[in-house]
Order: C-alpha cells, then structure tokens, then sequence
C-alpha cells in the first residue's frame, strides 16, 4: 500500500494521515489553514510538488462541506456576495498555477508572510482597520492576489481571511464565505494542476488516501468552532494568521 501512495514506510502513512487530521481540526476551527497546515507538515516526508497534489482532493471536499454547511441557498447568496472576489481570484489562480514547474515561490511567500503576520499581530493588539464600505476594486485586488498565490502553494487562506476580517464579517458567515471562495478555488486549482501534470495517476492515490483524515479532524474542528464566540473566533482566527505568516516567511527564508 505505501508504494501505491508514493511512500516508503507505514511510519510515513501513518505520518501523513496526522498531518491531514491536524489540518482537517484545524479548519473546522477557524474555516481556513488546512492547505497551509498540510504544506508545511507533508513538505517534511515529500518533496512540495507531491505535496502540493495531496492536498487538492481533501481540501476539495472539506471546502464542500463547509460551504454547504447551511444549505445550498445561503452557499450561492455568499457566490453572488463575494463575486468579484472569485472571478479575479480563479483567473489568476489558474494563470499561476501554469508556472508552478518553474517558478522559484520564495520571493511571494516573503512578500504575502510579512504583510499577514504584522495584520494579525497589529490586529490582537487592538488595532482594527475596517473597511467603511465595500470596493469592487479593492475585492478584485485582493482575490487577484489570493488566486496569484494560491496556483503557486495551494495556500489562499490568509489574504481571505484578512480581508473578511477588515470587512467585519460575523463568524457563520465568513467560516461560510470562507468555504465557498476556497471550495472554488480548489476546483479551479485541481483542474489546472490536472493540465499542469502535478496531479497525475501517480500522485492521486495520496490525495484519496487523506480523505478520511481530513473529514474527520474537520468534523472535530467543526464541534469545537460551534462553541466559540464572536470575540473567541476572532482571537483563533487571527493566531492561526500569525502562524500562517511565520510558516510562509519561513518557507521565503529556507525553502
């Protein structure tokens, strides 16, 4: 089985599978994080572009779940919500992910890492920015720039959640809005790796393989989300962002 999956020991397998429950808990805590948990941990045991295939199936589906986590109605009034964020955000998510193969990523997670970790530290010390009114422009900026890195790693998660965050979106409804714009996004992300041969015959047994892990540390997640607090889901969210930004400037800094 573990050839089969592209590893070399059940120590590996069993590895692997803790990575995609951590990651899985952690989403359904927070709505976000699992692409970045899932690189940083599964970066450790493959090399990135075998785990950037891993991770597409599994985060397919928990975004799935997540958006539909209140029905299929309030699922499409968040598309409708946040369309301009998604369009941008799919264009130049499949524009990049063309130039996985031979892009060198460490200059952008520099460049996303630094900007997020000094938001939510500035955020936890009481500083909160919010967007009087909503921009079309600025939405399309910011989705650009999520879809730009998100092709690359497979982590769009910290530019959405700070802007949900400046924008003063309750907790249901960004854990939802989360869902949908990362559930598209993973959509737009396995049909450009499909063309970009990252996820093949041979890397698509370890994505299946971290299904079951990540549906169950996600419905955990989900448990512990559900008890939480505007104020509480707020502070997880944003130490959640700061790790994100140390894991991303980290990967600037060693690769």
């Amino acid at each position: 089985m573990t050839a089969l999956i592209g590893l070399e020991s059940i120590l590996s397998l069993a590895l692997v599978f803790a990575v995609a429950l951590l990651a899985g808990f952690v989403k359904g805590c927070v709505g976000f994080a699992m692409p970045t948990v899932m690189m940083s941990g599964l970066t450790l045991l493959l090399p990135p572009e075998q785990a950037l295939a891993a991770l597409i199936i599994p985060t397919l589906l928990t975004n799935t779940w997540q958006a539909l986590r209140q029905g299929v109605r309030s699922a499409w009034q968040t598309v409708i919500r946040f369309r301009v964020f998604l369009a941008a955000g799919c264009v130049c998510l499949v524009a990049s992910a063309q130039l996985v193969p031979v892009l060198n990523a460490r200059a952008l997670f520099g460049l996303i890492g630094g900007p997020i970790l000094l938001f939510a530290c500035a955020q936890l010390a009481g500083w909160r920015p919010v967007l009087g009114s909503r921009s079309s422009r600025v939405e399309a900026a910011v989705g650009g720039f999520t879809g730009l890195i998100g092709g690359v790693s497979g982590i769009w998660g910290p530019p959405t959640v700070s802007y949900l965050t400046a924008i003063n979106v309750p907790k249901q409804d960004s854990v939802r809005a989360q869902g949908t714009i990362y559930g598209l996004g993973a959509v737009a992300l396995a049909g450009a790796h499909i063309q970009t041969g990252v996820l093949r015959p041979d890397t698509l047994p370890l994505s299946l393989f971290l299904i079951p892990a990540a549906l169950i540390g996600l419905a955990i997640g989900f448990r512990v989300q559900d008890k939480f607090d505007q104020a509480t889901f707020r502070r997880a969210t944003l130490l959640v962002l700061i790790v994100a930004g140390l894991n991303l400037l980290r990967r600037a800094v060693f690769g």
